[in-house]
């Protein structure tokens, strides 16, 4: 399982295709020894102080900071700015990239099972592995798709959407299913353009999933709406479906349900839910909607 000791540990985040970031994250985890990439292709850019209007930039600088052993339960991937203080993934990348696109974190690399997500919790909301009755959690069988979190947004718990059976959000930043062909690593920072989205009911809780690619992928160019999604990747959707409605019947719980006529919705009612899920951001970090045990720094 865990490998040879991990050591605390900085690298640049954000999608490359360089030889180089390639030949350094082959593996699924970041497992660098104090190495530190920046890319001559773009320009190095100053993490924004938070803001509420998510003008936002894309690579941000910011850099990994991983600690102790990938899939042990002390493991975590905290996010630290250019001066070396820790920054929250949730809370401190922007949303918005300026043109149009989004960052996304991604916390499931695609062809893996360690069900690693944002500590919403921790201070800093550094990425770990989930567990249960204190034991780590892996899906039954791997993602097919890098899946991870849209910053700057919350699915407030105390909201019911009409239009989805009356669900309450689920407590949690919106989930990304990123469909591209390249895998990301744990704490990757990729700039993607929304496609659609799926309205999975989970145990009573709206549990969004924005379907997205990255615009470093190949295909980006010829995917922009949810219908491009079944010309240039086939059965994609209904994969994306199936897996998400069944990853939980090995553990002998009932399948996850859908909503919108368990189809995926457009990307315009992609970009309705990313807007609606960060206003309820912005009041939950101004302290206008209680926070419960969430973490706001």
């Amino acid at each position: 399982m865990a490998a040879a000791r991990v050591m605390a540990s900085t690298t640049l985040i954000g999608a490359s295709s360089s030889a180089l970031f390639k030949a350094a994250v082959a593996s699924p985890f970041f497992k660098p020894q104090s190495v530190t990439f920046r890319f001559n292709n773009s320009p190095k850019l100053a993490l924004k102080k938070r803001g509420f209007a998510c003008s936002a930039l894309y690579k941000p600088d910011v850099q990994i900071k991983e600690e102790g052993l990938p899939e042990t339960l002390d493991y975590r991937v905290f996010f630290v700015d250019d001066s070396g203080k820790k920054v929250s993934p949730w809370h401190d990348i922007p949303l918005h990239t300026g043109d149009g696109a989004f960052n996304f974190i991604v916390e499931i690399p695609k062809e893996t099972s360690a069900k690693m997500e944002v500590a919403t919790d921790e201070i800093y909301t550094p990425i770990k592995q989930d567990t249960k009755k204190g034991k780590l959690r892996y899906y039954p069988y791997n993602i097919n798709w890098n899946y991870g979190l849209l910053p700057q947004t919350w699915e407030d718990p105390s909201l019911a959407n009409p239009e989805v059976d009356g669900a309450f959000g689920d407590n949690d930043p919106v989930d990304v299913v990123e469909i591209g062909e390249k895998r990301g690593n744990v704490g990757q920072l990729m700039k993607v353009k929304p496609l659609g989205c799926l309205a999975m009911i989970d145990e009573g809780e709206l549990d969004w999933k924005i379907i997205a690619i990255s615009l470093d992928d190949p295909k980006a160019s010829l995917v922009n709406d949810v219908d491009d999604v079944e010309k240039h990747f086939p059965g994609t959707l209904t994969a994306i479906r199936d897996w998400f409605r069944d990853y939980k019947i090995p553990d002998g719980k009932p399948a996850n349900n859908f909503g919108l006529g368990n189809k995926a919705a457009n990307k315009d009612y992609a970009l309705k839910v990313i807007t609606e899920t960060n206003e309820s951001w912005a009041k939950l970090v101004k302290r206008t909607t209680p926070a419960g045990e969430l973490s706001l720094v």
